[in-house]
């Protein structure tokens, strides 16, 4: 078997799609664990930050690995999910790696897992694919964003004493599967802490943060909290939640330097790293005489963050919204529709289908209006994307946004690059 572009690997990697149905068992990593022991363990040969939290993950990824890069360090960086392509999990150097590399790569990898006999799922095999990787091509560090939770979370198979853990902000989100507490939440996240690690958060509710410190506790790991209101100097250019998230990266990052002995940073290179370009996290694209906001926000939180960054960004503008959540997390939808009904009164809602990790598909327009009874809003179901995306750069505002979750980002963003 030969993969030759990311079609062909899209289509392989199809087999790894678990069912829907899969989301409802219980998880373990016994799967991933033997995965990674016939590969060899990878995952242990690199330095690592880690990375869990409800919301930001991604981007305190991005800004982390950049930072690293700019010691001259050789860095490897992997998120999920992808919005632009499959190679957005499988960076080095900030660079996605070229599709011709990536395909001929996977090729061999794939040759490994049939080998193997183990089937992993979707994101395992994309997980073990960027571990191998990251070995093979001897990064200095690699930084790897959790998929969901962090205990039982495919990436959590990392046994070195010098992981870095950050831990992102916590809020009531995938309650199915992590717990319907703070708390709760929290413990599954703090899950990635193993022996030793040095663990940096930000200071938050009581609750949230003494499941943290119970989790670094029993693994003897350091923690630092720190404050909520920590930004970095000269970073005001950022979007207030992006502030938040930099500065947690600098944090972990700093620390690492000094352990390591690596270059200090001039500020013009922290300020660079600030610039880092992250996709679907309030990218703005310009189309038709409007400003298009696109941002994978898909939770109440999340969308409280985005709307203050927009209201401070673009003050005093109306704004029209197209939304679409995904199918599961149906309890987000009142209060997420409540923080959209803080922005705009005219909102188009979509549906989608995808098929990164498990099938995928969104929320029924009904639910959604059902969801925002009571709410002063002007909802217009358009089911096709490309044809809401039409329809909302037909309304008169001049600020239009497109959020709800990034599967639908994954139908929307190829059609503002193509028009």
């Amino acid at each position: 078997m030969t993969i030759s572009n990311f079609a062909q690997a899209r289509e392989v990697l199809l087999k790894f799609v678990s069912p829907a149905s899969s989301m409802n068992r219980p998880y373990s990593l016994d799967n991933m664990r033997k995965l990674m022991d016939f590969l060899d363990n990878p995952q242990n040969k690199i330095k690592i930050i880690h990375i869990a939290g409800t919301s930001g993950k991604t981007s305190t990824a991005y800004y982390a690995a950049a930072l690293l890069h700019e010691t001259d360090s050789k860095v490897g960086l992997t998120v999920s999910p992808h919005v632009i392509e499959i190679n957005d999990r499988l960076q080095i150097n900030m660079m996605p790696m070229e599709e011709s590399e990536y395909c001929q790569e996977l090729t061999t990898f794939m040759e490994l897992i049939e080998k193997s006999g183990i089937k992993p799922s979707y994101f395992e095999c994309l997980v073990a694919f960027a571990y191998w990787e990251f070995a093979k091509q001897n990064v200095d560090y690699a930084v790897v964003e959790v998929g969901l939770g962090g205990l039982l979370d495919g990436t959590n198979v990392i046994n070195r004493t010098d992981k870095v853990c950050i831990i992102t902000d916590i809020g009531l989100d995938h309650v199915r599967v992590l717990g319907n507490t703070l708390e709760a939440i929290a413990s599954q996240k703090a899950g990635i802490i193993t022996e030793g690690n040095a663990v940096f958060t930000y200071r938050q509710g009581d609750g949230v943060v003494e499941s943290i410190r119970t989790a670094a506790t029993a693994q003897r790991a350091k923690l630092t909290l720190l404050k909520p209101d920590s930004v970095v100097s000269d970073t005001e250019f950022l979007p207030i939640f992006q502030q938040r998230n930099f500065a947690l990266a600098k944090a972990a990052v700093e620390y690492i330097i000094l352990r390591d002995k690596l270059p200090a940073l001039h500020n013009s290179q922290v300020i660079d790293a600030a610039h880092t370009y992250i996709p679907g996290r309030m990218e703005i694209f310009h189309r038709n005489g409007k400003t298009v906001i696109i941002d994978g926000a898909h939770n109440a939180q999340k969308l409280n963050a985005l709307i203050t960054a927009i209201n401070s960004q673009f003050p005093e503008q109306s704004v029209a919204a197209l939304v679409g959540f995904v199918a599961g997390g149906e309890e987000r939808l009142e209060p997420a529709m409540s923080e959209l009904a803080s922005l705009t009164k005219n909102i188009i809602v979509t549906t989608f289908a995808g098929s990164q990790d498990t099938p995928k598909h969104s929320i029924d327009p009904v639910e959604v209006v059902s969801a925002s009874k009571g709410l002063d809003l002007n909802i217009t179901v358009i089911e096709k994307p490309e044809l809401a995306l039409a329809a909302l750069l037909a309304q008169p505002e001049k600020t239009v946004l497109v959020t709800g979750s990034f599967y639908l980002l994954n139908h929307i963003r190829p059609l503002m690059l193509s028009s």
